[in-house]
């Protein structure tokens, strides 16, 4: 059993994959921020319909929700230097491989939460953008200060499941070089050839940062349940 698993194997895998969180997080911190303007963005250019650009986001949504990431973070990856230089002369072959990794978090959660918040914003009665009107607010304002805090409620259950989701996706960062834990459990591998030790902390890693998110985010719905019915 020792040279399945050894506890000081376990120790040691602990203090060598601890200072790789914060790749991890970074990840998903520019994904939620830099994905939810994006997503907001997608949502009130659908809602607004406008020709043209409706059937590009069309396009755009079923490709990124129709594909897994994976496939998307090696298009990103390969395909993006290569079309920026043969058609702009842009060359990002200098960028770091992690930029690579926030582009394609960033372009995939626009996809998603732009049908979340779409859902969301729709979800408002009409009747209180009509009530912000009448009491002499512009569009702008009825939009920011009566339907978006609606929205924001409606959307949070599937905002929390999706944030989870990005912090699961974040182990496809590796695929590229990018030594986050799951490449850090990777190159332990490599140069011990036990894996289990690394691995099974990565999992213990997962299991309770999705637990706190979910308590974070089923408490947030709770405290924003008041005048829902």
């Amino acid at each position: 059993m020792s040279d399945l698993f050894d506890f000081d194997r376990f120790t040691k895998a602990v203090t060598q994959i601890t200072p790789y969180l914060g790749i991890t997080a970074h990840i998903v911190i520019v994904a939620i921020v830099f994905g939810s303007i994006l997503g907001l963005i997608v949502a009130i250019l659908r809602i607004n319909n406008i020709p043209v650009v409706q059937q590009v986001l069309d396009v755009y949504i079923s490709f990124m929700r129709g594909t897994p990431m994976i496939i998307q973070l090696m298009l990103i990856y390969y395909a993006l230097p290569f079309v920026l230089r043969s058609t702009l002369g842009i060359d990002i072959n200098g960028w770091e491989n992690l930029t690579f990794v926030d582009v394609t978090f960033i372009i995939n959660e626009g996809a998603f939460l732009g049908e979340i918040f779409r859902g969301a914003i729709q979800a408002v009665p009409y009747q209180q953008t009509e009530a912000g009107y009448s009491v002499g607010l512009n569009r702008f304002q009825t939009f920011t200060r009566i339907v978006l805090p609606q929205a924001v409620r409606i959307a949070l259950p599937a905002y929390g499941t999706d944030l989870i989701g990005i912090f699961h996706n974040t182990s496809i960062a590796f695929m590229i070089g990018v030594i986050d834990i799951i490449g850090r459990a990777q190159s332990i591998k490599a140069a011990t050839g036990h894996a289990l030790e690394a691995y099974i902390f990565i999992a213990i890693i997962y299991i309770v940062v999705s637990a706190l998110l979910k308590i974070l985010f089923a408490t947030l719905d709770k405290k924003l349940e008041y005048g829902r019915n």
